[in-house]
């Protein structure tokens, strides 16, 4: 038998098919995407990579004062008793000197000539006070991350996610179905975790809450108020990094399904006020170009395209509510020509701040303007 009859005895193979997305019990995302979460790996290694050929030392994030310690072992911190002493400064002085640390912790006594204890007169200059410096508030300092549920939940193996490494990068492995999952307990531990800054559990909470969020749909609407506490305390961590990666999943979860952004609404009180801190945050190079703009790390934009979103998402009252967290806010829906002809006396090109004064109702936050509104159209 020939070489071309083996060929066409041979049954033509069929070509392996990829399983779609939610059609497979296992099943990975992200593989060959650029997503947010892959972006933050990326910097990291980058930032390592610039940090090694300035100084010689190699960046790591564990070393960042603000983040909670990690674990000593995989089952825990180990019990006190079975830690090595630590070495105090007053044991590694009386080891060097061979005095006891009692005596090593006494101050040393003054030398003759040294000290101007018992005189009544001095020909010394005196010795200039110092001025304290003006105390400064330190409203955008960063503050300490408090640990996650979402690390207590992953440590535990109580989340069906697991890190899958290719060639091309690190993704997100789901061991059940995203559909399947309940959102009202889920949802809320991923978002708990977009305030860590060491992997794997970074990564793996900002892509599962993308990934939760883009095959969610109406599942996501009942769970929002679950969600505002885990965004607060992200984005009261006052780091520019936590911040930026928070302004895009609400973006995200905004544009995720109808009606999510009115549902943001009554909320807005609680997640304004650092958009307000951080609102000017732009970076002012002049004429130069910042190749970077495509990693969207710049506050002042990310803070302006997210407050957008909200005015276009949030119905006829978004607008109002944004205007009174944030007064320097300018729509980018509504006629302003037409808007301060029908409410401004003047016909003046801006609106009066304490003329948004607010007023709390059963449902959602509602200002002067929209009760005058309502009075002029009765």
């Amino acid at each position: 038998m020939g070489f071309d009859q083996m060929e066409t005895n041979q049954a033509p193979q069929e070509a392996p098919q990829a399983p779609a997305p939610g059609k497979d019990a296992t099943m990975a995302i992200a593989g060959n995407k650029y997503t947010a979460a892959n972006d933050l790996m990326f910097e990291d290694c980058l930032r390592s990579i610039i940090q090694k050929a300035k100084t010689g030392k190699t960046y790591s994030s564990y070393k960042n004062q603000f983040c909670p310690k990690p674990k000593q072992s995989p089952f825990g911190d180990f019990p006190p008793e079975y830690l090595p002493p630590k070495s105090s400064i007053a044991s590694t002085e009386a080891e060097k000197t061979g005095m006891s640390p009692e005596a090593a912790k006494m101050k040393k006594t003054v030398k003759k000539g040294e000290g101007i204890g018992g005189k009544t007169a001095s020909l010394l200059p005196k010795k200039e006070i110092p001025i304290p410096p003006a105390p400064k508030a330190g409203a955008a300092l960063k503050r300490k991350i408090p640990v996650s549920e979402f690390r207590k939940f992953y440590d535990r193996g109580d989340l069906p996610i697991c890190v899958k490494h290719t060639g091309s990068g690190c993704t997100i492995y789901w061991k059940a179905k995203i559909a399947d999952l309940d959102y009202h307990h889920y949802l809320p531990k991923f978002f708990d975790g977009i305030r860590e800054k060491q992997d794997p559990y970074r990564f793996l909470a900002i892509q599962g809450v993308f990934d939760m969020l883009e095959q969610g749909g109406a599942k996501v609407i009942p769970v929002i108020p679950q969600l505002i506490i885990p965004i607060k305390t992200a984005l009261n961590a006052r780091d520019p990094e936590v911040i930026a990666i928070t302004l895009k999943i609400l973006q995200k979860l905004v544009t995720c399904a109808n009606y999510v952004g009115e549902a943001l609404v009554p909320y807005y009180r609680q997640i304004l006020p650092i958009f307000n801190l951080y609102k000017m945050n732009n970076v002012n190079i002049g004429d130069k170009i910042d190749y970077g703009q495509r990693k969207k790390l710049n506050l002042g934009e990310l803070i302006q395209e997210t407050l957008e979103l909200f005015e276009q998402t949030g119905g006829d009252d978004a607008f109002i509510n944004i205007k009174y967290m944030i007064p320097t806010y300018e729509s980018c829906i509504l006629n302003q020509d037409s808007f301060l002809q029908d409410y401004s006396p003047h016909h003046s090109l801006s609106v009066s701040y304490t003329h948004l004064r607010a007023h709390e109702t059963l449902r959602y936050l509602v200002c002067r303007l929209l009760l005058e509104k309502k009075k002029r159209e009765k």
